[in-house]
């Protein structure tokens, strides 16, 4: 009979011990999936924001600003500096069943920002914004289904995923409006004259970014960065509103229409960057070893 109960706690004590090293195993497989993934967002998002900044100085470029020009080019090197790092996105993402990127799209996406570079100087500004718009759209796309597939599976609570699709989606989103708002603003302040297709794009643009600051804010953890962030979008809403679109006529310079917009989407990216360490806390208080996304 003892021989029964020692054998029995025997077992016991090693279904424990197997139960406890597959829950601290699963749980260090979250963790290499979470900061595999965040990495990859964050390498997005840097991209993301060259990209609008590229974008904006070529159509104050195309406008007749020539002070853009240097600034242009060096941020054309900064971006190229930056590509390679979705190598490893793409590499990671192969060994999944559904790839958010392939290295494919990766190199799809890097022949035509080179053509878009060699063709820019005979662009219109319209066709530029364009160009650019559309390979920021394919950034947004990446990053978005990176956070939906590899980010918002390793957290069972809404405020936690609230936080990862604002971070990887509704924020980035908003960047994108501001940023194309910015672009345009730049076009009209160079050329000293709003037309009327520009001035109801403007305005279009103005009332979503309103209406995104709106959404990610009302599932916002509490954060002086998101309280930093809805003052310089309001701030950069008001100028449009006032400056460019003022039926008196444009009354401010490109210069200003760009610091003014930048601070903006510079305050809305260093919001996503407060709400991706929010993200990471959230993960690491998690009680439950959740599946990973990414292999381990």
């Amino acid at each position: 009979m003892d021989t029964l109960i020692w054998a029995s706690a025997g077992l016991l004590a090693a279904f424990l011990g197997a139960g406890l090293w597959l829950r601290r195993r699963r749980r260090a497989g979250a963790e290499r999936a979470l900061a595999h993934s965040l990495a990859a967002c964050r390498a997005l998002l840097g991209l993301i924001a060259a990209f609008q900044q590229h974008r904006g100085m070529s159509s104050a470029l195309l406008a007749g600003d020539r002070s853009f020009a240097s600034p242009l080019a060096g941020k054309a090197r900064e971006i190229d500096a930056v590509l390679p790092a979705l190598t490893a996105v793409a590499d990671a993402e192969a060994d999944t069943p559904h790839p958010c990127l392939t290295l494919n799209d990766l190199a799809l996406f890097r022949h035509r920002w080179g053509r878009l570079c060699e063709t820019l100087p005979g662009l219109s500004v319209e066709q530029s914004i364009a160009q650019h718009s559309a390979l920021i759209a394919q950034l947004l796309q990446w990053l978005a289904a990176l956070g939906e597939a590899r980010l918002e599976p390793l957290f069972d609570g809404r405020r936690a995923r609230d936080t990862a699709r604002n971070y990887a989606s509704r924020l980035p989103a908003l960047t994108e409006c501001l940023g194309q708002a910015r672009a345009l603003g730049l076009s009209v302040a160079a050329r000293g004259g709003c037309s009327a297709v520009a001035r109801v794009r403007l305005m279009f643009l103005v009332a979503r970014a309103e209406n995104l600051l709106a959404q990610a804010s009302s599932r916002a953890a509490p954060g002086r960065r998101a309280d930093d962030a809805a003052a310089a979008v309001q701030a950069m809403a008001q100028m449009v509103k006032t400056r460019l679109l003022a039926r008196s006529g444009v009354g401010v310079p490109a210069q200003v229409v760009f610091e003014v917009a930048s601070r903006a989407v510079d305050a809305v990216f260093a919001w996503a960057d407060e709400a991706g360490e929010q993200v990471s806390q959230a993960r690491h208080a998690s009680p439950q070893p959740l599946a990973t996304a990414w292999p381990a």
